[in-house]
C-alpha cells in the first residue's frame, strides 16, 4: 500500500499495519499520528498484507539492507504465527515435516517447465 499526500498541510494517509512504537516515533518528530487498534477479524489479513510488503522490500533491498528486511519478515511471521494460534515450535515442526516430505531449497532448483513423459 502506498502513502497518499492530502491537502496543503502534508497529511499522509498510509492505511497499513505498523510496529508498536511508530506512533511515539512520529510524535517525537513533531507530527501527529492517527491510529486505531485492529479488531480480531482484521489482524490476520493485515499481517498477511504486511508480510507481502516486507517480502517485496527484501526483494528490492540493497545488499547492506537485507538483514534488516529479513528481521522485519521474521517479526511479522512471529506475529502471524501467534495470531493464527500456533507456536514457533509448531511452525518449525511443520517446516521440518514438509522438508522431509518435499525437500528444502538447498539444491537451488528452478522448474522451467513440465511436459509429457
Amino acid at each position: 500500500m502506498g502513502a497518499t499526500v492530502l491537502g496543503e498541510e502534508q497529511r499522509i494517509v498510509y492505511g497499513k499495519l505498523i510496529r508498536d512504537r511508530i506512533p511515539e516515533i512520529i510524535e517525537a518528530g513533531g507530527r501527529s499520528a492517527t491510529v486505531r487498534v485492529l479488531g480480531e477479524s482484521e489482524l490476520v489479513p493485515a499481517l498477511t498484507a504486511k508480510l507481502a510488503e516486507e517480502a517485496d522490500e527484501l526483494r528490492r533491498a540493497e545488499l547492506d539492507d537485507r538483514l534488516d528486511e529479513l528481521a522485519d519478515i521474521y517479526e511479522v511471521l512471529m506475529a502471524l504465527t501467534a495470531a493464527l494460534g500456533y507456536s514457533d515450535a509448531e511452525v518449525k515442526e511443520a517446516a521440518r515435516h514438509k522438508r522431509a516430505k518435499r525437500g528444502g531449497f538447498k539444491r537451488r532448483l528452478w522448474l522451467d517447465e513440465v511436459g509429457p513423459a
